[in-house]
């Protein structure tokens, strides 16, 4: 697109002299709004905004068979849809690959941080061997830019506000809850963008497309580091990495913090 082009030449000639467009320092977040309860017929659900990016999260829950390789865990799963009136770039059809990236990005934070856990949600398996199924999916509403991070963050508002239906012999009896989905503790994902040598937190649209490289770590808010993700052509040095993860502690908790 010509307007991306013209934005990628904008956003390099700002970064070499140390701007941004919209004013923020170089590892300032955008404002974050968070709507827990925001669609009011699912077990969970949230809509975060990081600026002009939105995000709608929501949680259903079900009764499944489990996997064959872990029969006493219950099911946890992610699913991303980029709605074409998001973003001109988005087209109606099957996932492509970067709706796949960015649910596995949100999964593989919350699913290795075990925000949920599995094991002890297999215990309520019910006679027929069915186990408790947890389906999140993230609907983007308006790209302008690191999807990642406020996906991330609406995957774990809608879980913090899930609520368990009672489990009557094979069926799940809405509307009728037990009390919250159990969790362990929160994850946030920070996304760091490099651009002419300069590095950005929470990019906005015109940044990724100007940008060399991605990387991506996903912290919990008990001090622990649970995954990382790179797309780019760009490399990072181990300082640098170790620099984004003291900085993910710091601004992605903040966010936490908003829930």
């Amino acid at each position: 697109m010509i307007v991306d082009e013209v934005n990628k030449a904008y956003v390099r000639d700002l970064m070499r002299t140390g701007k941004r467009a919209d004013g923020r320092g170089m590892l300032d977040y955008r404002q974050a709004v968070i709507q827990q309860g925001y669609v009011p017929n699912a077990e969970g659900s949230a809509m975060v905004s990081l600026g002009d990016t939105k995000v709608l999260a929501g949680v259903k829950l079900d009764l499944v068979a489990p996997f064959p390789d872990r029969p006493d865990e219950a099911v946890i799963s992610f699913n991303a849809e980029f709605s074409p009136i998001a973003h001109p770039t988005f087209e109606a059809g099957p996932p492509n690959e970067h709706s796949i990236e960015l649910a596995r990005v949100v999964d593989r934070g919350i699913r290795s941080a075990e925000v949920i856990n599995l094991k002890q949600l297999g215990k309520t398996k019910t006679e027929a061997g069915k186990v408790l199924g947890i389906y999140v999916d993230l609907y983007i509403l308006d790209q302008c830019g690191n999807l990642i991070d406020c996906a991330a963050l609406a995957a774990m508002a809608a879980l913090r506000n899930t609520q368990m239906p009672k489990i009557e012999g094979e069926k799940l009896v809405r509307l009728d809850f037990t009390g919250p989905l159990p969790l362990t503790r929160q994850v946030i994902a920070c996304s760091f963008e490099t651009i002419e040598g300069k590095v950005v937190l929470d990019a906005s649209y015109g940044e990724e497309v100007a940008s060399d490289g991605r990387f991506t770590v996903s912290v919990t808010d008990d001090g622990k580091i649970c995954a990382s993700q790179k797309s780019g052509a760009a490399g990072f040095t181990k300082e640098q990495v170790l620099e984004f993860t003291d900085i993910a502690f710091e601004k992605g908790i903040a966010l936490l913090e908003k829930i």
